[in-house]
């Protein structure tokens, strides 16, 4: 396969459907890109599992910060964070109450790491917002 064909065997359709659900999830513009990683991530992350039904971008954002977390991959969160608030999917005051609800659960300096991340995305958020 070469790095131009979609993972699937999808044509540019597909690709596109793929791509333009990525720029949707992270809000900001995506362009295509070269290689297999990028293959799979367009044509079978977004343009089949994100693109699903039964669960909004929202709902799937929340379990993945939640992966995330319990995973301790946080260093993540801040993009999925700031893509939350980009998009309108999550508040400031929900993403605080998700990580202190994440200490519980994830354990009290993961929580804390995801509160410290979150205030960071929050921070560029509303300065983004002033300039607007």
């Amino acid at each position: 396969m070469s790095s131009g064909t979609a993972a699937g065997g999808e044509g540019t359709e597909h690709r596109k459907r793929g791509v333009d659900k990525m720029s949707e999830v992270y809000g900001w513009d995506m362009a295509d890109g070269p290689g297999l990683h990028f293959a799979h991530t367009a044509d079978q992350l977004f343009a089949e599992v994100w693109s699903r039904e039964g669960l909004s971008n929202r709902d799937r954002r929340l379990l993945l910060l939640g992966l995330l977390a319990g995973s301790g991959h946080v260093d993540v969160a801040e993009i999925q964070s700031a893509a939350a608030l980009g998009n309108g999917e999550l508040t400031p005051e929900q993403l605080e109450e998700i990580a202190l609800f994440l200490c519980y659960y994830a354990g009290w300096p993961v929580g804390t790491k995801m509160n410290t991340i979150f205030g960071t995305a929050i921070n560029n958020w509303r300065k983004a917002q002033k300039q607007d």
